[in-house]
């Protein structure tokens, strides 16, 4: 099998590299975190109506440039090597996978203005008890007339301060955890009746809680497909953020291993003792392996769902495990700087320990691979 990227691909890849390089090194991101909004539009206008990077993903028919799987999972590697807080894996993997699963004319509508940086999209999934179970979801959509009502509390809703749109699971029918019943919409995030309480998380990225309180939305508002779709664009999710943990881990190594190059004990550098030289050589491993799981868990997302979830679970318990060695032994290796705001060392351990439990942690998700392997 030819697992080499083609040349677009490494295109995309090098011009994003380049791009990040200029406008997003660690100074200037403390800043944009430390604004108001907590982030730089003007850097999403460049990725989108400047660079074109925005259509990497999308078909042709909705002006992409026809690409895919792969094209998301080299977005995301590059985004987490800066620990960017763009809103790439909201917007573009969860929102524009969901919409492209299900085509049609809100797909038609909706994709080329998220190609053009018009429109950003914020996954509003998790309730206070859901924990991992997608179909434990109280928040209704009962039909009123030619549409649905909303009520409801959705919790740490990525992007939502940014959102123009909110892709929002709610319960049509059923009772609590039933998987029938569970649907997709996608709403208008200044909808009358949608309340929004802001926070910056610890990873640095901005979330909200999401409160609907009687929200009218149009029956075109519905993505067809219910607890199925939900599923599959989480599994997508959860690949994004395995593609951002390979850029985290290898920052996380080459940071390590050039503090030890520099920080001197006994008269020599401490990357000079033995036991530090296993423990990166240990790290160095588990950066490699996640990148060939993430990897991996992309290249079967378009299979047929059992086998696309186990292949999924097995790679995110994975990624989850790997990434934890990983950022700790970069914490423990840099003493306490390591954990310091003015050290970017600690902003990507942050962020590492996010992504270990970000749409399911390694035990759930090895759950979930036994439940499908034993089913089978």
């Amino acid at each position: 099998m030819d697992l080499s990227y083609t040349e677009t691909q490494d295109m995309l890849r090098d011009t994003l590299s380049r791009f990040l390089a200029d406008t997003y090194d660690f100074e200037t991101r403390k800043k944009m975190l430390a604004s108001p909004e907590g982030r730089d539009p003007g850097i999403w206008r460049a990725l989108s109506s400047e660079l074109g990077l925005t259509s990497a993903p999308f078909a042709e028919e909705y002006g992409g440039l026809g690409g895919g799987y792969l094209e998301n999972l080299i977005m995301m590697e590059e985004l987490g090597k800066v620990i960017a807080v763009e809103p790439w894996l909201q917007t573009v993997v969860i929102g524009g996978g969901a919409l492209t699963a299900v085509g049609g004319a809100l797909a038609a509508e909706v994709i080329p203005q998220i190609i053009s940086g018009d429109c950003v999209i914020a996954w509003a999934y998790a309730e206070p008890t859901g924990r991992y179970d997608l179909a434990s979801v109280s928040t209704t959509a009962k039909a009123d007339g030619s549409g649905f009502v909303l009520n409801g509390h959705k919790a740490v809703v990525y992007a939502a301060p940014w959102a123009s749109h909110l892709l929002v699971t709610a319960r049509t029918g059923g009772s609590a955890r039933e998987r029938n019943g569970v649907e997709l919409f996608l709403v208008d995030a200044k909808s009358a009746g949608i309340t929004r309480r802001d926070y910056p998380t610890v990873d640095g990225f901005r979330a909200s809680e999401v409160y609907f309180e009687n929200v009218a939305i149009p029956a075109e508002a519905l993505l067809p497909g219910g607890i199925d779709l939900i599923e599959r664009i989480a599994d997508e999710a959860a690949m994004g953020v395995c593609a951002e943990g390979t850029g985290i881990a290898r920052k996380l190594l080459d940071g390590t291993v050039e503090y030890t190059k520099q920080r001197k004990q006994f008269g020599q550098p401490i990357g000079k003792f033995q036991a530090l030289q296993h423990r990166m050589a240990d790290m160095l491993v588990e950066a490699e392996q996640i990148a060939s799981m993430a990897l991996m868990g992309t290249l079967k997302l378009g299979l047929p769902a059992a086998e696309r979830k186990a292949a999924v679970s097995l790679a995110k318990a994975k990624v989850a495990r790997s990434i934890k060695f990983v950022g700790q032994s970069a914490v423990q290796t840099h003493g306490g700087i390591g954990i310091t705001m003015e050290l970017a060392i600690g902003h990507y351990f942050k962020r590492a320990t996010m992504i270990e439990n970000q749409f399911g942690s390694a035990d759930a998700h090895l759950e979930r691979y036994e439940a499908l392997t034993l089913a089978a």
